[in-house]
């Protein structure tokens, strides 16, 4: 197991791992672009703080799945 998880990481600094890596970069940007966004207009409502943190990483956690659901590797 972790040997499959070394030669992964390996893979990924190689650039090697992703049949498409622009395209994963992209819908990685965009998942941070949209939990940063939440956070920073939840912050701004005055709401307790660990309550902001909790619900933008809660949405961003499940956007992710969608975003990246056409990510190939190799």
């Amino acid at each position: 197991m972790l040997d499959l998880a070394w030669y992964s990481a390996k893979l990924f600094f190689k650039g090697k791992l992703f049949r498409n890596p622009g395209y994963f970069y992209r819908q990685l940007t965009l998942g941070v672009l949209i939990g940063s966004l939440l956070l920073v207009g939840l912050g701004e409502t005055g709401l307790n703080l660990a309550f902001v943190i909790t619900i933008s990483s809660l949405v961003t956690g499940m956007m992710m799945p969608f975003l990246l659901k056409d990510v190939k590797m190799k």
